[in-house]
């Protein structure tokens, strides 16, 4: 993506697109990051060429946890593992058995996700690759190394490791210790708008770019530079960014590191110029994109956009499922999971597409308003505007059902608020604009298409369905507990 800014102009083109498809081998799911970075290099190949002036300035932003492992020649020690593969199903076991779950939030402030790096790092203890490894850097990180030849380690996306303690901004080396994980293996942490180097020689040569074009630090887990690209005129508002993932939450000043907020499974991620992103990571468009993939594999092919149209008129909450339920990580047969979710819970299973989706997208809103609810909450903060932004913004259907359930009005867009935000970062870095977070969401207000959603509906239908979830979440959870206390033989 190529944005142009001016104090008073922004906008973004698309220059090239390019697939990110994981590769299972040896029964490991992994990212293909070689041909990731060739398309990075096609894509500052085709913006050299396709623009009048230079470009200004380099930005990487990417998805978070995951890590590339390098030698002690640069070079790479296979390729990287995939965070929705399953070597981490007992490592949590692990690390609670050193650090208290409290304990380890206290610490860091991070939601449990059982595929955050810790959890990662402590599952690959003993392996080669591990023992061989002389630097660890994050999938946007090991971008900019490549292009530069320059290591750091960015903030934002340090803070989804588990290994940062929030309110200092700064590495945990009693986390680390206690659980044996290396704290060198991280190159020095960078801010967000601070030098990461220029291009090397072999990567000019491969795009065209001019020798001084400088890479810069922005916000690297997108999540971070799409709270930049939030285009709110208020401090009173929530943000849900969506895509493969749902992250519903607020932004504050300092974490919010207590035990109501760790059993309400709450983020205390690291945001630009100072801020946190108090989040709570839902399952987001995923469950939709799944079911997808599932039946075109089975030659049943849906067009998208007639699939969201018939689903706005299927019976609304029919049946519900918790979609922050770690059975939806992985992939596969997705339907057939929310079928049996919507079974275990005593409710009607979805029997066609239509059904299917329109589950996922009350879901998703119930799973929104209950978010959005607990971090204000939570935190103490009000909330008069939610801003739904990435690829879920051109959702119609997603953003009227959050606006239903959270009695709230939605500003949807922009749809490319993580590249936005991202731009608008390097931007202020060079000198073209200037001002904190607020003057850049101004003019992101005025510069970009947005579409606003007021409620409508019955407010209490979604109450009882939010009633009948949690009545259901509450029996499972007494039968689990009622099983354990059998005596066995």
């Amino acid at each position: 993506m190529v944005g142009r800014v001016t104090p008073d102009t922004l906008t973004l083109h698309e220059v090239h697109r390019f697939p990110n498809e994981p590769v299972r081998l040896n029964g490991t799911l992994h990212w293909n990051i070689l041909s990731l970075h060739q398309g990075v290099l096609t894509g500052l190949k085709a913006a050299a060429h396709g623009t009048d002036t230079p470009l200004t300035s380099i930005g990487i932003d990417s998805w978070a946890v995951d890590y590339g492992l390098l030698d002690t020649t640069g070079s790479l020690l296979g390729n990287p593992v995939h965070y929705r593969d399953t070597r981490t199903a007992d490592a949590a076991d692990t690390v609670s058995a050193a650090i208290p779950p409290a304990a380890l939030y206290a610490a860091t402030g991070l939601q449990h996700l059982p595929f955050n790096t810790i959890y990662q790092l402590v599952a690959a203890r003993g392996t080669p690759a591990l023992a061989a490894a002389h630097r660890l850097l994050l999938i946007p990180d090991l971008i900019a190394y490549w292009l530069t030849g320059e290591a750091g380690t960015e903030l934002t996306n340090a803070s989804t490791t588990q290994l940062i303690d929030p309110r200092t901004r700064a590495w945990s080396p009693h986390i680390a210790d206690t659980l044996g994980i290396d704290l060198a293996l991280f190159p020095p942490l960078r801010d967000p708008g601070t030098p990461a180097g220029t291009l090397l020689p072999d990567v000019l040569a491969a795009t065209g770019l001019a020798h001084h074009t400088p890479v810069t630090a922005v916000g690297s887990h997108d999540t971070a530079s799409a709270v930049v690209g939030v285009p709110a005129t208020s401090p009173r508002f929530a943000y849900i960014a969506t895509g493969t993932w749902s992250l519903a939450g607020l932004e504050l000043d300092a974490p919010v590191l207590t035990e109501a907020s760790r059993l309400a499974n709450f983020t205390n991620e690291l945001g630009v110029d100072g801020t946190v992103r108090y989040l709570r990571n839902i399952m987001g468009l995923w469950l939709l994109q799944e079911c997808l993939r599932t039946w075109e594999n089975a030659g049943d092919q849906h067009h998208l956009p007639t699939l969201l149209e018939a689903a706005s008129h299927a019976t609304p909450l029919r049946s519900v499922v918790d979609a922050g339920d770690p059975a939806f990580i992985a992939p596969g047969n997705m339907p057939d999971r929310i079928a049996a979710a919507c079974h275990r819970t005593g409710q009607p299973a979805p029997r066609t597409p239509v059904e299917t989706t329109r589950c996922v997208l009350d879901s998703l809103a119930l799973a929104h308003r209950r978010a959005l609810r607990d971090a204000v909450r939570l935190s103490g903060r009000t909330v008069d505007t939610v801003h739904i932004v990435g690829g879920g913004a051109h959702n119609t259907l997603l953003c009227q059902l959050t606006a239903d359930a959270c009695g709230l009005p939605v500003v949807a867009g922009p749809a490319e608020a993580a590249a936005l935000g991202n731009v608008l970062i390097q931007a202020r870095t060079a000198g073209t604009i200037s001002g904190g977070l607020p003057e850049l969401r101004a003019l992101l207000h005025s510069t970009q298409p947005l579409r606003q959603y007021e409620p409508t509906g019955d407010h209490s239908a979604w109450d009882r369905a939010a009633s009948r979830l949690e009545g259901a979440q509450v029996t499972a959870t007494e039968e689990a507990e009622a099983a354990e206390e059998e005596p066995c033989g």
